[in-house]
């Protein structure tokens, strides 16, 4: 079960990077072993599979998101990949900042709360570590 902002953004960067790892790791092998030919299974929804021959591996079809692919050759695959990564590096960073400035203010608003109402103050809790 997801109980914050920062499980909900592990939740996605782990999705993310695995996505660009695996595809890495695809085209890295494609190339390794000089496979211009494969056999293999495709997703058509809802979890059924196809079997589909694909005669000519040298260019490769990437999902960019909303449902749309682009072709791309190995190389230019891995320079997207390179990108995408960069891109999500920095929105890892932004969230990052935005979720400290949230948790701040959160806790100026607690102890304004706990002074208007003049109650004790509380022994703090340790962060947990993601």
């Amino acid at each position: 079960m997801l109980h914050s902002v920062n499980d909900y953004c592990y939740v996605w960067i782990h999705l993310t990077c695995s996505f660009s790892t695996d595809l890495r790791k695809n085209i890295e092998n494609l190339e390794k072993n000089s496979v211009t030919s494969l056999r293999t299974l495709v997703n058509i929804g809802s979890e059924v599979y196809l079997q589909a021959e694909v005669p000519d591996t040298q260019h490769i079809f990437v999902d960019v998101g909303f449902g749309f692919h682009v072709e791309f050759t190995w190389s230019e695959a891995l320079n997207y990949i390179d990108k995408r990564e960069e891109k999500i590096a920095r929105q890892i960073e932004e969230y990052t900042q935005l979720i400290a400035s949230i948790k701040a203010q959160i806790k100026l608003v607690c102890e304004g709360i706990r002074e208007l109402l003049q109650l004790p103050a509380e022994k703090s809790l340790p962060e947990r570590i993601f």
